[in-house]
């Protein structure tokens, strides 16, 4: 049964990450500045599909355990604002939305891992690192923020 559940977790995940597929970074964030600490392109896909991991074992052992509810549907809100932020930021090239949605996210990422280490410890512990890269992002769209403001107060028409 975990295995069953955890394929389901990850096309969850999956269905979320391919967002990053249809919304490409482009020309447009490429001429953005951006902040120091920015990490190469080749560490955001691996990097994603280490936490899409992790997240699918945390869902699967939670799903298998009682009183599971509370911690299921924080695990359903976080990965809807992980598919969102990718189509606000570079779809609509919102950077300020943006910004919105990687804050509602990280809210909803530490509430998720609260209420499953109640549940279960490891599930728990399995989604420290994905905190810990949303704290990232959300430093990463405040500084693009903060180094692009004529863009941010102005975004350029999202392709129609």
């Amino acid at each position: 049964m975990f295995w069953i559940l955890f394929g389901i977790f990850l096309v969850a995940c999956v269905g979320a990450g391919m967002t990053g597929g249809l919304f490409p970074p482009g020309q447009w964030y490429r001429d953005l500045d951006k902040p120091w600490f920015t990490p190469p392109d080749w560490v955001f896909p691996l990097t994603w599909t280490v936490l899409y991991i992790c997240m699918a074992t945390a869902g699967a052992r939670i799903a298998l355990l009682e009183d599971n509810a509370v911690a299921m549907g924080l695990w359903a809100v976080q990965i809807a604002f992980n598919g969102l932020w990718t189509p606000v930021f570079f779809g609509l090239k919102n950077i300020r939305l943006g910004m919105a949605v990687v804050l509602v996210l990280w809210a909803t990422v530490f509430a998720a891992m609260v209420a499953m280490w109640q549940i279960d410890v490891v599930s728990g512990l399995l989604f420290v690192p994905y905190l810990v890269w949303v704290s990232i992002a959300a430093a990463l769209n405040a500084g693009v923020w903060r180094l692009n403001p004529s863009v941010a107060r102005n975004p350029p028409p999202a392709p129609s």
